[in-house]
């Protein structure tokens, strides 16, 4: 893995909502590995968000560059963008009463037309997206009837029908119960187990000891440190990200966070 090129690579890369506001990322340089799991951990306000629109293009930065793989982001179309990277943002408002079904074929918008949204190769792609997220059970629901675990993995499916190499997923877990936290994380490590590069933000230290193979570690936007979990992942890094006394312990044979 260390000899492959990295799925995202950023080189000094800084922005800022406004003269009157700090920055929002500063100088942020550092490398996410392809086929593994790689969790963006910070306070509320650390810039990971901002970091995931910057990725998705929705940003542009003031100052260093965003390599995807070995591409300049600016080289690639809006279209090619879209195939690449899949977003599941922390909510999502679905503005009509869809079906699971139908909202996940809303993941095909980079490939085909609105009006051939009902083409059987579409609902194959998007079936086999709802598998994928463990949900396919769930396709002629609607989506408002959803729980919020449920809802959550609706949302992967519909990203996964993109078919992006790249997923992306801003605080997948911030709103879930245990189980279904749990279950979110089960279904990340087994899209990343079958080849796929997934980046998600999070605030819960004990969510990303869970899944990640690479860790960054950002406060105030800034990187305080980033590499694989087991190295990034001790009590004086975890304290300094997060200002408080936090104590890193290994107990049947994961990494736990305690906060003193």
């Amino acid at each position: 893995m260390t000899n492959a090129t990295p799925a995202i690579s950023l080189d000094g890369l800084s922005f800022g909502y406004g003269p009157a506001a700090p920055d929002a990322l500063r100088d942020v340089s550092l490398e996410i590995p392809a086929r593994a799991v790689t969790a963006i951990l910070g306070p509320n306000g650390s810039g990971k968000t901002t970091l995931l629109h910057l990725l998705l293009g929705l940003l542009t930065p003031q100052s260093g560059r965003v390599m995807l793989g070995d591409r300049l982001h600016g080289e690639y179309t809006r279209r090619e963008l879209s195939r690449l990277l899949g977003l599941v943002p922390q909510s999502e408002h679905v503005p009509f009463d869809l079906s699971v079904i139908e909202y996940v074929l809303l993941g095909r918008a980079p490939y085909l037309g609105l009006l051939e949204l009902s083409q059987e190769h579409a609902r194959q792609i998007a079936r086999q997206a709802l598998e994928a997220a463990g949900v396919a059970v769930l396709g002629e629901r609607a989506v408002p009837s959803l729980s919020g675990g449920e809802r959550q993995l609706a949302t992967v499916a519909r990203a996964l029908a993109q078919e992006p190499r790249i997923l992306l997923l801003d605080e997948p877990t911030s709103h879930l119960d245990l189980k279904n936290t749990r279950r979110v994380l089960r279904v990340l490590r087994t899209l990343c187990d079958a080849g796929r590069t997934v980046v998600f933000t999070t605030h819960d230290p004990n969510a990303a000891a869970s899944l990640a193979d690479h860790v960054v570690l950002l406060r105030e936007g800034r990187v305080l440190a980033a590499g694989p979990t087991e190295r990034v992942f001790n009590s004086q890094s975890l304290s300094e990200t997060y200002d408080v006394e936090v104590e890193v312990v290994r107990l049947n044979g994961r990494l736990w966070v305690l906060v003193h």
